[in-house]
């Protein structure tokens, strides 16, 4: 019997599992009107309003009021505005998207036939049907690019110095041709 109880409030929402609570925007849209904050009320106090007005919450209350917190922004039924949550001006102009406004779009008379829009790109040369076929170039039987580099076979560098001195710090001086005079 127990079991059967379970089973059936796993498959509905948190919101529907007790009737005595209010859906979360009917909630949400309470506490904003009672809180009647000039720049909107934050999601705490919200959250604390909730909880002060009805006891029975969820245990993921904090999570299903974020949720639907950001539904209820998306869809416009409120405005966030410096991370505080408020009803939309009802005067206020609606909101523009970002980039300029498309034309207005003239309406075409009945009967007149929309060609399909081009394709992007440049359009292909045509093709000359009666023309010869172009030779190939002659190859000189060289690969086209920069050959590639070739290993080093001889060692270029410097003899090793004499064991148990240690070589001093930075570049070593330049060693002059010494010139004898008689």
């Amino acid at each position: 019997m127990a079991t059967e109880e379970i089973s059936r409030t796993q498959g509905l929402n948190p919101s529907q599992q007790s009737s005595s609570l209010p859906d979360y925007p009917q909630m949400i849209l309470e506490a904003i009107e009672a809180l009647n904050e000039r720049e909107g009320s934050s999601m705490s106090s919200i959250a604390k309003h909730i909880d002060s007005t009805h006891s029975d919450l969820p245990a993921s209350h904090t999570t299903l009021l974020s949720h639907h917190l950001n539904q209820m922004k998306q869809m416009g039924q409120i405005v966030m505005l410096n991370n505080n949550y408020s009803k939309p001006d009802p005067n206020a102009p609606p909101k523009r998207g970002r980039g300029r406004p498309p034309k207005p779009k003239v309406p075409l008379p009945p009967g007149v036939v929309v060609s399909p829009p081009r394709p992007r790109g440049r359009p292909p040369k045509p093709k000359d049907l009666l023309a010869p076929p172009k030779p190939k170039p002659v190859s000189t039987g060289r690969p086209r690019g920069r050959p590639p580099k070739k290993a080093k076979t001889g060692t270029a560098t410097a003899p090793p110095p004499p064991p148990g001195l240690k070589r001093g710090r930075g570049r070593p001086p330049k060693v002059l041709p010494s010139v004898g005079f008689q």
